[in-house]
């Protein structure tokens, strides 16, 4: 089995907000482990919201403002990785775009070397280019290097009718269908994200990060979360 996770970089960072907690890295590292001693070939990508969301700037060029975005989620991973291989594992951070020595350039059969070898790769720097966000990233490399599902690690345990923050009576769906989700405009992941999931086919299972072995429950398919089923 192959899966391709989505951290949110907000809920890395626990409740300090931005930043690291290593304490919450470290047991996404323990969860992952596991999965990789039974044999599950893990891919992985990084939001970068707990250094940087440029869409909430005015003053910056969109372009230049993604751009930041796309290194804030390189630092992720390489701050991630080195979590990782504390714990014993093999890891590479693969990008689009060229970042010196500290990472490789991504193509599939680079990756595919990797995943045949035990290593959990890490797709950092979105898509390369600005005006996608990082949903399309994991969304586009989970095609690429046919991944059987995504999980979507949130600082939220699911897909709601609502924004639970401001609705106490939001509905959070156990199921629901990817049509659904851009019928009604959930924005779990963006438009054009959803879009190359529907078309390729791709299911995804949304969870809270911060429920005990929620990494794992979820690769099981037994979960508290929500399946968006394609």
């Amino acid at each position: 089995m192959r899966i391709l996770l989505k951290l949110s970089g907000e809920a890395l960072a626990g409740d300090k907000k931005t930043g690291f907690d290593e304490e919450t890295v470290r047991r996404v590292a323990l969860q992952v482990r596991q999965l990789v001693d039974d044999g599950v070939q893990v891919g992985i990508t990084i939001g970068g919201g707990n250094f940087w969301r440029g869409r909430t700037s005015e003053n910056i060029d969109r372009t230049k403002a993604d751009q930041i975005g796309m290194l804030a989620t390189v630092m992720n991973c390489i701050y991630v990785s080195e979590i990782f291989r504390s714990e014993g594992m093999m890891t590479n951070i693969l990008t689009p775009f060229e970042v010196g020595a500290f990472t490789k350039l991504f193509s599939k059969d680079r990756a595919n070397k990797y995943f045949s070898r035990g290593m959990v790769v890490f797709f950092a720097g979105g898509t390369g280019h600005p005006y996608f966000s990082t949903d399309t990233g994991v969304v586009l490399r989970a095609v690429e290097v046919d991944a059987d599902v995504i999980l979507l690690a949130k600082n939220i345990d699911g897909v709601y009718d609502s924004d639970p923050a401001k609705n106490p009576n939001a509905k959070r769906y156990d199921k629901i269908s990817i049509d659904d989700v851009v019928a009604q405009n959930l924005q779990v992941i963006d438009l054009a994200a959803s879009i190359l999931a529907k078309e390729n086919k791709i299911p995804m299972r949304v969870f809270s990060l911060g429920e005990e072995n929620s990494i794992i429950n979820a690769t099981k398919g037994k979960y508290n979360g929500t399946e968006i089923t394609v």
